[in-house]
């Protein structure tokens, strides 16, 4: 009943709730990110969701888009701007993926959508990770988020999906809130993301 129902249903009102109360701070984030990125101030790009159907996800762009004298762009690390540190840090740009639940493409909790190319290299444990909507927080983010190996992640997103409950997901909202309070990991030791899954991390 609460997986196959009352979870979507609960996702729509607390998203659609989150964006009223929110959307202040998501006003001025977007100008601010507007300015910082040469008016660029959203990041889409696209993401497999429930049974790996791919969906445009939307967040808030951290990185500017400046490149070497070659014209690849600089490492992450430089491209990190001011405003988006923070943003990164306050986890605030994770808000716009609020629109994503009112449209049904995630959930407010479950496995984080990861990229397309990684789908082929899932092994077919790691691939029951689509079996449920992809979320804005989960399991795995309240347990160790970028600071952990991608094997742990991909464990956790299982544990999620057969454990699935109504109060399963009230831990993991409570305690999400607890991790971006304290900016607990946010990116692994010394990188401003996380290093690449290929399939034997």
């Amino acid at each position: 009943m609460y997986k196959n129902f009352l979870k979507r249903l609960f996702d729509f009102i607390i998203a659609f709730v989150g964006l009223i109360i929110l959307s202040p701070i998501f006003i001025a984030v977007m100008i601010g990110l507007y300015f910082a990125n040469d008016g660029k101030p959203f990041f889409f790009q696209a993401r497999p969701g429930l049974n790996e159907n791919i969906f445009k996800i939307i967040k808030f762009k951290t990185m500017n888009d400046k490149k070497d004298k070659d014209g690849n762009l600089l490492p992450d690390a430089d491209r990190l701007t001011p405003i988006g540190a923070f943003v990164r840090k306050t986890s605030l740009d994770e808000i716009p993926q609020l629109i994503n639940v009112l449209k049904g493409d995630m959930a407010i909790i479950g496995p984080r959508p990861l990229l397309p190319q990684y789908l082929p290299l899932y092994n077919e444990t790691q691939k029951r990770r689509h079996n449920v909507r992809p979320g804005i927080t989960g399991w795995a983010q309240v347990n160790g988020r970028n600071t952990i190996s991608w094997s742990k992640k991909f464990e956790l997103d299982v544990e999620y999906v057969d454990n699935l409950s109504f109060l399963m997901d009230v831990k993991v909202f409570l305690t999400t809130f607890k991790k971006v309070f304290k900016s607990e990991g946010i990116s692994a030791d010394g990188h401003v993301t996380i290093d690449p899954f290929n399939g034997n991390n």
